[in-house]
C-alpha cells in the first residue's frame, strides 16, 4: 500500500475509534478524580460520584433502574456473569438445569454454555436457525421445559448482521419465568436498548463496539433475577463484580453510549444507505457471491457475503494490501481453510461458507469509500481466482 494512500476502515463490528470527546472525558480520572470508589476520603468520593453519574446514564439509556447497571471488563466478562451466574444460582435454589440458546452465537455465550454442559452437568438445547441466520421464536418456545431456568439468544449476529426476534422471545421466556439474556454487543449504537420494550432480564454491552474504549463492558440485570457472582472477593458493584473500579473507561463507555444512543437515528440511516449501495455493488459486479444474513431484517451497517471459489482470509490479506481493512469468519488455523460456524449452521456448504467476507461501516465510513471498494474488491477476486490462489486445495 502506498505510504500517502488513505486506509479505508470496514471493520466497524471488530472495533471502533474512541470519540474525542469521550477522550476528554475520561482523562481527569486518570490524573485528578483518580481515587478507589472503595474509599471514603475527598478523592476517593470523586471518583464515587464519576462511577454512579455514569451508571445512571447507562440506566437512562437502558430504561432501568441504576442498581440493575453492572460494570464488566468487557462484553465477554457481561455474557459470562450472566449465563453462568443465572445457571449456578438456579442450581443453588434447585430450580431447574435446563439452558436453551442458538448455534450461531458468540462464543462468549456459547463456549461458555458448552462449559457449563461439560464440566457443569448443565442439558443445553441449541435451537436451530434458518437459512438467514433467523431463529423461529416458537422453536424457542418448543425447547422449553419444565426445567428450563435460562434462555439465550443474541441481539443481533456479530458476522451477518441478522436481528434476531428478540421483543417475542422475551415475552416467551417472560410469560413462562425464564431468565432471557441476550447478547447486545453489536447493537450499542445502532438499535434500541430500552430493556422494557425488548423483554429482557439480562443485556450484555461493550464499550469499544460504539466508539469507547477497549477493556469496559455493562451487564444490564433485572431486579429480582438471581445471580450467583463469578468472580469473588471484595464487595464491588454490589457484591455482584468485584474489583476495584475503572472509573475512567466507565466514565467513557456511558459518555460514548449516550452519545451513540443520541445520534443512532440518523448515523444507522446514513451507513444503511451506504450499506445498499455496497451491497448491490457487490452482487452486481461478483460473480458467485451471495449475501449472508436477513436481506433487509439486519443491522444497519453490516454487508456480509459468501463468495464461491475464494478463501476468506486470503481475500482479507489481498484486501489489506490495497488499503482496505474488513474481516472474515472463515479462520485458517491448521494450513487448511475451516469454514464459518454461523454460515455453516445456516446450512450453506463448505466451498460457500469458506469464502466469507463481513464488511461493517461506521463513523468513518464516507461515500468515496464505497466507490474505492466496489472498484477494487472485484478486481482482487477476479485475480485471485484466475491465479487459483483464492482456496486452498
Amino acid at each position: 500500500m502506498a505510504q500517502h494512500q488513505r486506509r479505508i476502515y470496514l471493520d466497524h463490528a471488530a472495533t471502533t475509534p474512541v470519540d474525542a470527546r469521550v477522550i476528554e472525558a475520561m482523562q481527569p480520572y486518570w490524573s485528578e478524580q483518580f481515587g478507589n470508589t472503595s474509599s471514603i476520603h475527598s478523592i476517593g468520593r470523586e471518583a464515587l460520584q464519576g462511577l454512579e453519574e455514569a451508571r445512571q446514564t447507562v440506566a437512562a439509556v437502558l430504561h432501568c433502574q441504576p442498581n440493575e447497571i453492572i460494570f464488566t471488563g468487557c462484553g465477554t466478562e457481561s455474557d459470562n456473569l450472566a449465563l453462568r451466574g443465572v445457571a449456578w444460582a438456579a442450581r443453588q435454589s434447585k430450580r431447574g438445569n435446563h439452558l436453551i440458546t442458538t448455534p450461531i452465537e458468540h462464543h462468549a455465550v456459547g463456549e461458555t454454555l458448552e462449559q457449563l454442559r461439560e464440566l457443569h452437568g448443565f442439558d443445553v438445547t441449541l435451537v436451530e436457525v434458518d437459512e438467514y441466520g433467523l431463529v423461529d421464536p416458537d422453536a424457542i418456545g418448543r425447547a422449553i421445559r419444565s426445567d428450563t431456568v435460562l434462555i439465550s439468544v443474541m441481539y443481533a449476529n456479530n458476522e451477518v448482521g441478522t436481528l434476531q426476534p428478540v421483543r417475542e422471545i422475551g415475552q416467551i421466556a417472560r410469560a413462562r419465568g425464564i431468565a432471557f439474556h441476550t447478547d447486545a454487543v453489536q447493537c450499542g449504537g445502532s438499535m434500541t436498548l430500552d430493556v422494557n420494550q425488548l423483554h429482557v432480564d439480562l443485556l450484555a454491552l461493550s464499550a469499544h463496539k460504539f466508539y469507547g474504549p477497549k477493556g469496559v463492558g455493562v451487564l444490564y440485570a433485572r431486579h429480582g433475577v438471581d445471580l450467583v457472582s463469578t468472580l469473588t472477593g471484595g464487595g464491588h458493584e454490589r457484591g455482584r463484580r468485584p474489583g476495584t473500579v475503572n472509573v475512567a473507561e466507565i466514565v467513557g463507555l456511558a459518555l460514548a453510549l449516550k452519545l451513540s444512543q443520541e445520534r443512532r437515528e440518523i448515523e444507522s440511516a446514513r451507513v444503511a444507505a451506504l450499506r445498499d449501495r455496497l451491497v448491490a455493488g457487490v452482487l452486481e459486479q461478483v460473480p458467485d457471491v451471495r449475501l449472508t444474513g436477513h436481506p433487509t431484517r439486519r443491522l444497519s451497517n453490516s454487508a456480509s457475503f459468501a463468495i464461491h471459489g475464494v478463501e476468506g482470509e486470503t481475500l482479507l490479506m489481498a484486501l489489506d494490501l490495497e488499503g482496505i481493512c474488513v474481516s472474515t469468519g472463515s479462520a485458517c488455523t491448521t494450513g487448511e481453510a475451516e469454514p464459518s460456524f454461523v454460515l455453516t449452521a445456516m446450512g450453506l456448504p463448505r466451498d460457500w461458507a469458506v469464502g466469507s467476507l463481513r464488511m461493517t461501516l461506521g463513523h468513518l465510513t464516507q461515500p468515496e469509500d464505497i466507490t474505492t471498494v466496489l472498484d477494487v474488491l472485484p478486481r482482487v477476486i477476479d485475480r485471485l481466482r484466475k491465479n487459483d490462489l483464492g482456496l486452498s486445495d
